[in-house]
């Protein structure tokens, strides 16, 4: 045996352990790339949910601002002229009923007035009743000629002058009298004293404002509504009026202003509100400042989830989820709000998967995990086995 053979026998086992070592490095060296390979592999920004835009019918309604008024406000004043007012019964504030005395004036002069023209009805009744018998007489002897004609006609027009006199006594009787009535001022209506002016000791010149009341206590609120909404408000219309401290009060539209005012643009719309009661009176006041909608009826909406909804730089947006799990940030146009959802107005479909949970976290193409879909493939098919189940259930 040469030694270039015996050279070929050293060098075989050399070469079975390089391909020994070879073969058990091998693995471990492609299950490294493949770490390497999974560790390249894009991330899942975020895990969210999604859901489909649903129908919904949402009340159609149309706020403003105005001021809460008094419906009709009574102006109560002196009818007297010259006389000391000696008593004033009631103060802002209070609750008077139709016929109650809110002050009286002295009625001493007016007593004495009173009567003097009762005597003078007296008098004239007296001398009428002279002036008839002296008539009677004349007319029995008229035939016998021991009168003359014209005599007889003294008579009878003596008479008839009496009479006149009675009526003229009378009606200065009455007018003291009523004179004495106006001694006391009463309420023309039932309501609330909303102003007072009146003064114990004043004496006060005939047609003097002494007292101010809301008529009935009932208010209204006179709303501020652009040209462009006026013709959405009818009469007997509902609406809802919220005062400053979130007490609302439901009325109905009275009456819609036939003009706009040419400053402003805007017109009023007098909305009728039921007299307050309970905490309503002390949240209600007239002369206040207050908001309200009106409830113009109801139509159908598509919705979405409120924090489906993203607002950045002013404007609204959705996510959309694409098939390949990646989104796309959608600008849309939000409408009505009804408790969790709000309506979108234009922007996407129905048929669009909006993400609902994490929607704030996320940017145009950012990947995500769909837990809904990696629960259930089929997500909108589970709701509706359940619902035919529940109907056949039924």
């Amino acid at each position: 045996m040469n030694s270039k053979t015996m050279n070929t026998y050293a060098l075989k086992p050399l070469a079975l352990l390089l391909l020994a070592v070879f073969a058990l490095h091998a693995p471990l060296s492609f299950a490294a790339d493949d770490k390497k390979d999974a560790k390249d592999a894009p991330k899942a920004a975020l895990t969210v949910t999604t859901a489909k835009p649903s129908a919904a019918r949402l009340p159609i309604t149309l706020t403003a601002n105005g001021n809460v008024t008094a419906w009709q406000e009574a102006s109560i004043g002196s009818e007297s002229n010259g006389l000391r007012l000696t008593d004033v019964k009631v103060n802002v504030g209070d609750v008077v009923r139709k016929g109650d005395v809110l002050a009286t004036f002295s009625a001493d002069t007016v007593n004495a007035d009173v009567a003097q023209a009762r005597a003078a009805v007296m008098e004239a009744e007296a001398n009428a009743a002279e002036a008839a018998a002296n008539a009677a007489r004349a007319r029995s002897l008229e035939t016998t000629g021991a009168l003359s004609a014209q005599q007889i006609s003294q008579y009878m027009t003596a008479e008839q002058t009496g009479k006149a006199r009675i009526a003229s006594a009378k009606a200065a009787l009455a007018t003291q009298e009523l004179r004495l009535k106006y001694t006391r001022v009463v309420a023309p209506d039932s309501g609330v004293i909303s102003a007072r002016s009146a003064t114990v000791g004043s004496v006060v010149a005939a047609g003097t404002e002494l007292f101010r009341m809301i008529r009935q206590g009932r208010l209204e609120w006179r709303a501020e509504v652009t040209a462009a909404d006026l013709p959405k408000i009818k009469a007997g219309a509902s609406a809802v009026v919220k005062a400053a401290n979130g007490a609302e009060l439901a009325g109905k539209v009275r009456m819609v202003a036939p003009t706009i005012d040419p400053q402003s643009r805007y017109a009023l719309v007098y909305v009728d509100l039921p007299a307050p009661k309970g905490a309503e009176a002390n949240a209600f006041k007239a002369g206040m400042f207050a908001s309200g909608r009106f409830e113009l009826g109801a139509s159908d909406a598509m919705t979405v989830p409120q924090q489906a909804v993203a607002v950045r730089d002013g404007f609204s947006y959705v996510f959309r989820l694409n098939p390949d799990k990646r989104v796309s940030r959608i600008k849309v146009q939000t409408g009505r709000r009804l408790s969790d959802r709000i309506e979108i107005l234009g922007g996407i479909d129905s048929g669009a998967q909006v993400v609902v949970s994490g929607a704030g976290f996320l940017n145009d193409g950012d990947l995500v995990n769909n837990v809904a879909a990696a629960a259930a493939p089929a997500p909108a098919a589970v709701p509706a086995q359940a619902a035919a189940k529940a109907v056949k259930a039924k």
